[in-house]
């Protein structure tokens, strides 16, 4: 496919997956030069598709002729699974998913599910779980939210957990829909032993019409990835990121959850809040002490910056996003760039060079999985 003819939503998905598919192919040949290729290609794609989403991503908001994203997920591709059968539906959103990791384990899963459909849906931007989650739940923009739910939503400068809300929102969104009635619960997994409690008491969700799962897992592995030096040594590149994922994966209480639900006939959706890129390349960005610590989106006052490195929104609002005092913009990252300050630059270039960092516009970062699977 001839990337300068890919001009919507739907041939992006298509060209991303054929970019994974490639790479999935190639990842055990010896041949660096077709690997080369490769990753060169999936640099010009991302280039391309930021000029798309630069293009595109405010009209969304308005036209009819839109892909489905964060805040409509639940609306567009979840309720009409609920409504579809008698069967129960296990919804499980693994934090930080790529497509590609998707893909990595897919084979395991294949042996206690079957495949009833597989596609892709667009992450909000910033491409981060307190933004992109909270509107997957609340089905709703972060500016609605802030405005509906003032007691709900943190701002980046808030203090607190900005994702501890998110079965309120849920609420609020079944309540908005209609579907009040639903036997439903709410569970999020941050570590083995909150993993280990629940699969002990699996059986308990039998009785729900819909049971959401939140999994942090590879979350964590991402945002460890740049304090822990093991971690870092096994994670250098895609392919070991993926490798990492499969091995969690195969050893996980959520693989002994699928399993249960399999025994127990679960309807599974298995997708992700956004991904996650590896960043190379450092992008000079100034801003107050209030200015946000993602590295791949900056919110805050009188941010300087390189013009060419982002994505801008001077006015938050025409974005759907809130706006924390009169003059705070965003900023989102390209490619694989990441936001450095001027001091101690070398320092923190070389410390968060090559880790998987989320929140700005790229390929693995946007278009994430939407799984459906049904019992063998």
């Amino acid at each position: 496919m001839d990337m300068a003819q890919v001009n919507s939503y739907e041939e992006w998905v298509e060209l991303y997956q054929k970019l994974i598919y490639w790479e999935l192919e190639l990842e055990n040949i010896e041949d660096q030069s077709m690997q080369e290729i490769l990753e060169s290609q999936k640099t010009e794609a991302n280039s391309q598709f930021f000029k798309f989403i630069e293009r595109n991503y405010k009209d969304w908001f308005s036209d009819e002729d839109r892909p489905t994203m964060s805040h409509t997920l639940f609306k567009d591709k979840i309720v009409p699974q609920i409504k579809k059968d008698d069967a129960p539906v296990m919804l499980i959103v693994i934090d930080n998913l790529r497509y590609d990791q998707w893909k990595s384990f897919e084979p395991i899963i294949s042996n206690y599910y079957k495949k009833e459909s597989e596609s892709a849906y667009y992450s909000i931007l910033p491409t981060a779980t307190q933004y992109a989650r909270n509107a997957i739940f609340s089905g709703l923009m972060p500016s609605e939210m802030e405005k509906q739910h003032p007691d709900l939503w943190l701002n980046d400068t808030d203090d607190g957990g900005k994702n501890l809300n998110e079965d309120k929102f849920l609420e609020a969104q079944l309540k908005r829909l209609g579907l009040s009635n639903l036997n439903w619960e709410y569970h999020k997994i941050t570590n083995l032993k909150s993993g280990k409690k629940l699969v002990e008491n699996f059986n308990s969700l039998k009785k729900n019409d819909l049971t959401v799962l939140v999994y942090n897992f590879v979350d964590m592995l991402s945002h460890s990835k740049t304090e822990m030096e093991v971690i870092k040594e096994l994670a250098s590149n895609d392919k070991s990121y993926r490798s990492l994922t499969e091995s969690w994966f195969k050893n996980s209480p959520l693989l002994e959850m699928i399993q249960k639900s399999q025994q127990l006939g679960f309807k599974i959706i298995l997708t992700t809040d956004h991904g996650t890129i590896n960043v190379k390349n450092p992008s000079k960005v100034i801003g107050d002490k209030n200015t946000s610590l993602n590295l791949r989106y900056k919110t805050g006052r009188s941010l300087t910056y390189e013009q060419k490195d982002v994505l801008e929104a001077k006015e938050p609002k025409s974005i759907h996003l809130p706006t924390i005092n009169m003059s705070s913009s965003f900023i989102f990252a390209k490619g694989d760039l990441f936001f450095a300050y001027p001091n101690n630059y070398n320092h923190y270039v070389s410390y968060f060079r090559n880790t998987y960092q989320h929140g700005g516009v790229s390929l693995e970062e946007v278009i994430i999985p939407f799984i459906v699977l049904n019992p063998r």
